[in-house]
């Protein structure tokens, strides 16, 4: 059979015969991202305001060392270099901030809006090869399996904040920042737990998953929330920051935490 080569055109930057809006997805994902790297690197940095009450700001969470009564150890530590502006949050948001960031949905999200590196499918990009993630830097997003450790083990953490949320100081109750909180490590749970790389670890590597019962039902639950990664990574990237503003304006006496019980 004879064989013939097809030549491959190269299109230029931005073209493309689509007609639909596919710029819309791109752009909204860079403005969304922008939008909450911003504020959580601002609200990172403010180190005041990130508790009231029984609350906790997820992105002060676990306090290792603070001014608040959630402190592990107490306030700033003396080794700190005083060059270095102190808060609680910049000792613990490079672990979520790195799963995100090496996530598999997210990577494929953040290089069209931000790189477009396509733009979009079939859309001409702003360069001719492709290196893949084989090389540096962008073999460093092979780490995220071990950010996905530190992420479960942030969630439980998590999860325990939610819990001190419902106990007052005059004993159990609901208010609206335990909804809010709570609410916080569902959808945090349901974005970690669908995770790809825990997927392959529970089950995706075995043949015969099928000899297995249990791993094929936590395989079968993983598998459930993977579907909606895209849906989970970004309702759980709005309700963290939402949860920090929440207890941010408690904290700074604008909103009034109403209780329900």
């Amino acid at each position: 059979m004879s064989q013939v080569d097809v030549p491959v055109h190269q299109i230029g930057f931005g073209q493309t015969s689509r007609r639909d809006l596919w710029w819309v997805q791109p752009l909204f994902v860079f403005l969304g991202l922008s939008g909450f790297i911003v504020y959580a690197t601002w609200a990172a940095f403010q180190a005041a305001h990130y508790t009231y009450g029984p609350y906790l700001s997820p992105f002060y969470s676990p306090e290792i060392f603070g001014d608040s009564p959630h402190s592990w150890f107490g306030p700033k530590p003396g080794w700190w270099p005083a060059i270095i502006p102190f808060s609680p949050a910049l000792l613990i948001l490079w672990a979520p901030g790195g799963f995100r960031f090496t996530c598999y949905y997210y990577r494929g999200a953040y290089y069209k809006a931000f790189w477009a590196d396509p733009p979009s499918c079939t859309v001409g990009e702003p360069r001719k090869g492709y290196r893949g993630e084989n090389s540096f830097p962008l073999i460093i997003q092979n780490i995220h399996r071990y950010f996905l450790y530190f992420a479960l083990f942030f969630l439980l953490f998590l999860g325990y904040d939610a819990w001190k949320g419902y106990w007052f100081e005059d004993g159990f109750g609901i208010g609206v920042g335990s909804i809010v909180l709570t609410l916080n490590v569902v959808f945090l749970g349901g974005y970690t737990l669908g995770c790809h790389s825990l997927r392959h670890l529970i089950g995706g590597g075995r043949d015969r998953l099928a000899e297995s019962p249990a791993r094929l039902s936590s395989y079968n639950c993983v598998s459930s929330l993977n579907c909606r990664h895209q849906n989970w990574a970004w309702m759980s990237l709005i309700w963290v920051a939402f949860s920090d503003v929440y207890v941010r304006m408690c904290s700074m006496g604008i909103w009034p935490d109403g209780r329900i019980f």
